[in-house]
């Protein structure tokens, strides 16, 4: 089986018919054994709709698309789960689990360009609509720029807070990250740094949250009784899981509180709000 994903920057991007990116997961007995991001070769409904199949594709998880990219992946024999917000692999996960519903088609402006300030259709991205963390259902930065871009880069690294405590290291995995630069697989912050550095050359960069994860938004935390969300009281606190919004859509939460009656989820990226520091050594470019 093979699932394909709008992406950018890790996460599931929010429209269909400008995604420039997809992510396709090779699935085999429920469980992802492997995956590439692949560009998306153009725009427009029916031309990818037409790259999924070329490409044998059996699902695509999105965020909004309409009507007639509905029709013509349908056309393609491609199930589609649209309505999808947060991280790409957890998204591809959840859904290998029968945890996610599609929102069927969710977007009305599909022929607007990015640079318009749209969101999910009339009254989208707001309340019922993408979510707490819409995104804009296509905004994104400019594209990278550097000798790099496009290539296959292979790179150490390591990753730590202001406060000189470690958060990642390839160095400690025995094992070096390895990336299409400026694919969005990674923060823009890292793929900017890498896009511009010399094979064996070493720097250190900070980055700000507008450059790693985005900045924390308080409206994104939120508190329900555990009487009124079913299965709730199993939860514990740092436990993430998927939650559905009014139209139906899932998005991912971890638990940040919880007492006898309420439970409180949070719904930004964990390195949401946080600077970011990290050393990274380019070991080769292909």
């Amino acid at each position: 089986m093979r699932v394909a994903v709008t992406y950018d920057n890790g996460n599931v991007f929010q429209h269909f018919g400008h995604t420039e990116f997809f992510k396709v997961y090779e699935v085999e007995d429920g469980k992802v054994v492997s995956s590439e991001v692949i560009g998306s070769e153009g725009s427009g409904h029916g031309a990818l709709a037409g790259l999924l199949a070329g490409k044998k594709i059996d699902a695509l998880i999105c965020g909004g698309l309409g009507g007639g990219a509905m029709t013509a992946l349908t056309e393609a024999g491609i199930e589609v789960c649209s309505g999808v917000q947060g991280d790409a692999d957890e998204a591809v996960e959840a859904y290998l689990k029968g945890e996610l519903v599609s929102g069927g088609v969710n977007c009305d402006h599909h022929d607007h360009h990015h640079d318009e300030d749209h969101g999910c259709g009339e009254g989208g991205c707001g309340e019922g609509g993408c979510g707490s963390s819409c995104g804009g259902c296509g905004h994104h930065a400019p594209a990278i720029e550097g000798k790099n871009v496009g290539m296959k880069c292979r790179v150490h690294y390591r990753g730590t807070f202001n406060d000189g405590t470690q958060f990642d290291s390839s160095y400690d995995r025995g094992e070096t990250l390895d990336f299409v630069c400026g694919a969005g697989m990674m923060i823009r912050g890292f793929d900017q740094a890498v896009a511009n550095m010399e094979v064996g050359e070493k720097v250190e960069i900070h980055l700000m949250p507008e450059e790693a994860y985005g900045p924390a938004d308080p409206n994104a935390i939120f508190t329900v009784k555990i009487s009124e969300l079913p299965g709730s009281e199993t939860l514990n606190v740092a436990d993430q899981v998927y939650l559905q919004n009014s139209m139906g859509r899932s998005f991912p939460v971890r638990v940040a509180a919880k007492d006898e009656e309420n439970i409180t989820f949070d719904a930004n990226h964990e390195m949401a709000g946080k600077e970011l520091n990290f050393a990274i050594e380019l070991i080769s470019v292909e």
